[in-house]
């Protein structure tokens, strides 16, 4: 096998194309590993956190939102962005009573992904909230989100057939079933 650190691209100008609320749009020169240069377009992302949030009657809490990118009603687990120097559990206990309503006190780190790595550096933590019990909602201005429980066996086949099609939440159920396996 060869050496991984032969892949390497070394960046050497990074310029701001665009700076938004949450992210920026980058445009890189890098040399590539044969010598030659080449040019890297994408978007710095802060973070995010993601929940998987369980009733004591093992229902996962799901939410129906708007995309605009899409065009679509996507049917999504609970997340949010990190705010800057933001402790992640603390961002995911906020955004998970923010959007749904629902707290808990039993909180599990599953892991992370990076839903988009050709071009994104987004990076989702995701949390495991056991036993989660509903209370009121506080969405953001501008933010419509219709929060609904359905059996996690019931999500598994919404996502195998096709009526969830969104990578952070496919991503969360497989890292809560990874979690299920090592802990039963």
């Amino acid at each position: 096998m060869s050496n991984p650190e032969n892949l390497i691209e070394k960046t050497l100008t990074s310029n701001e194309l665009f700076s938004g609320m949450f992210m920026q749009l980058m445009h890189d020169t890098v040399e590539l590993p044969d010598g030659t240069h080449g040019v890297r377009e994408y978007i710095k992302h802060g973070g995010a956190v993601a929940m998987i949030a369980i009733t004591k009657d093992n229902e996962i809490v799901l939410e129906r939102q708007y995309r605009h990118p899409v065009n679509q009603i996507m049917i999504e687990l609970p997340a949010g962005k990190l705010e800057k120097g933001e402790i992640e559990l603390e961002a995911a206990k906020r955004e998970l009573q923010e959007e749904t309503g629902f707290t808990g006190n039993d909180w599990t780190c599953l892991g992370h992904c990076l839903p988009c790595i050709g071009y994104s550096s987004e990076k989702i933590i995701y949390y495991l909230a056991k036993n989660v019990i509903p209370g009121p909602s506080k969405l953001d201005e501008g933010e419509f989100v219709e929060t609904f429980t359905i059996p996690f066996n019931e999500f598994v086949s919404m996502a195998y057939n096709g009526e969830v099609t969104d990578s952070k939440t496919l991503a969360g159920i497989m890292l809560y079933q990874g979690y299920l396996l090592k802990n039963h």
